[in-house]
């Protein structure tokens, strides 16, 4: 038997990140960036107006008042577009609408609110500071700062500043693309009417869901039945276009384990009971290069194990640091018991968050309801995992603890934003999909 943390440093190991490469910005959304980007061009790129209003010689409106207002000509009128407008004449006002390039010789724009808005000529009615309402070149960012450092998530902010610099495709690790694939005969898509002995296959979608949350890009293979050919068939037909495939069930000691039969021997997977519950039986390793993860067949073990040893690769896969799921401290509410000799993971719920709204030392930990591996609704309820050491058995009511929150991970996407979401039957994994 290994230990968890065993099991989790050899995954580590073998992972590494997608191959960099330059991407559009709609596909960029998302992935992590690759190397740092530094600016080409000033942002802005020249001096604007910042609101709608008139481009003036602060000294020509000095004294201005609503009692006295100065009076000046309007030489031009400056709308937002390509172009250099003239210079200002001394004494006069140009126009100018928010964007529009500054006329050479001013130096302020008054808001429209502080004039009559006229055409002609204007009224101002109040003193502007010198400067106001202007934006200089290059006051954001300067050509060659840095715009954004080598491992950034690239969300809607980032992807708007890429933009803002010109900045089209930028060097990005792709989003993995993750291939899960629910075995058992007894399975039927969720919609589907149920007949005596059949389950709805929860897994497929739950560690679907799970590895979108981190940022893969997902193909949901589901239906395979308990048959070494239509699992091989659908395994090795899915694998060259994928960079991880994880699986579901199959993977104990059991007369139907049919991952385990087709799988041993396979490149360098290898099974193991890890001493942890729920999940103790595991399977990682290379196939034809490809991490392949064989996870349990009940639903809270497929996703705990998820978790533990799927999401911290996953983050390592896309160019993120590893670090799985954020640790805290917490207080027992009431006592626990884990195995001898098995790190335990109990799902709670947490109560008396810190004034951050996060737990504190002192929030209270209770379990979420039972704890058996079918058990998906305490999962549901849960907020976080408590870790209950190898060699502990009875942690009392008031013990500080670690936690694993749920929900909160470094580097999750919870946008839906998918690669394929498809139902294959045996004959093997739908057509059509792109090429690794």
């Amino acid at each position: 038997m290994t230990t968890v943390d065993d099991h989790l440093e050899r995954i580590l190991a073998a992972v590494t990140p997608t191959r960099a490469r330059r991407a559009a910005l709609h596909e960029a959304h998302g992935c992590v960036l690759a190397a740092d980007v530094r600016a080409t061009v000033a942002l802005p790129s020249f001096d604007n107006a910042a609101m709608d209003g008139y481009a003036v010689r602060a000294a020509d409106v000095a004294g201005a008042t609503e009692q006295e207002p100065v009076t000046l000509p309007v030489a031009a009128d400056i709308p937002a577009g390509p172009g250099t407008p003239a210079p200002l004449p001394a004494g006069t006002a140009a126009r100018i609408m928010t964007g529009a390039p500054l006329p050479r010789g001013a130096d302020t724009v008054v808001q429209l609110e502080w004039t009559d808005g006229g055409g002609e000529s204007v009224a101002v009615r109040d003193v502007p500071r010198r400067g106001q309402h202007i934006r200089r070149a290059g006051e954001d960012v300067t050509p060659g700062a840095l715009v954004l450092a080598a491992g950034t998530i690239i969300g809607s902010a980032q992807i708007g500043l890429l933009a803002a610099v010109n900045v089209a495709r930028p060097p990005v690790h792709p989003r993995p693309r993750i291939a899960v694939l629910s075995t058992g005969t007894e399975l039927v898509e969720v919609g589907s009417p149920l007949r005596d002995g059949q389950i709805v296959d929860s897994n497929s979608h739950g560690i679907a869901a799970a590895a979108r949350e981190s940022g893969a890009q997902v193909q949901r293979l589901t239906g395979v039945p308990d048959e070494p050919d239509a699992f091989a068939k659908s395994f090795y037909g899915i694998l060259s276009q994928v960079d991880a495939v994880v699986t579901t069930g199959g993977v104990s000691v059991g007369a139907y384990d049919v991952v385990k039969e087709v799988l041993t021997g396979a490149g360098s997977i290898r099974f193991d009971q890890v001493a942890m519950r729920p999940g103790r039986p595991q399977g990682f390793g290379l196939v034809e290069g490809v991490p392949v993860f064989t996870l349990p067949g009940n639903p809270v073990s497929a996703l705990v194990s998820f978790d533990l040893f799927v999401r911290p690769a996953l983050q390592r896969m896309r160019g993120l640091p590893a670090t799985g799921l954020p640790r805290v401290e917490v207080t027992l509410a009431e006592p626990l018991r884990s195995p001898a000799g098995k790190r335990g993971f109990v799902r709670v719920t947490l109560d008396g968050l810190g004034a951050d709204g996060r737990p504190a030392p002192d929030t209270l930990a209770r379990p979420a309801g039972g704890q058996g591996s079918h058990q998906l609704t305490s999962l549901a309820a849960a907020q976080a995992l408590v870790v209950i050491p190898e060699d502990v058995t009875e942690a009392p009511a008031g013990s500080r603890v670690a936690a694993l929150l749920l929900g909160d991970v470094p580097g999750s996407i919870l946008s839906g934003v998918g690669w394929a979401d498809a139902h294959a039957d045996a004959t093997g994994p739908p057509a059509g999909l792109p090429t690794r």
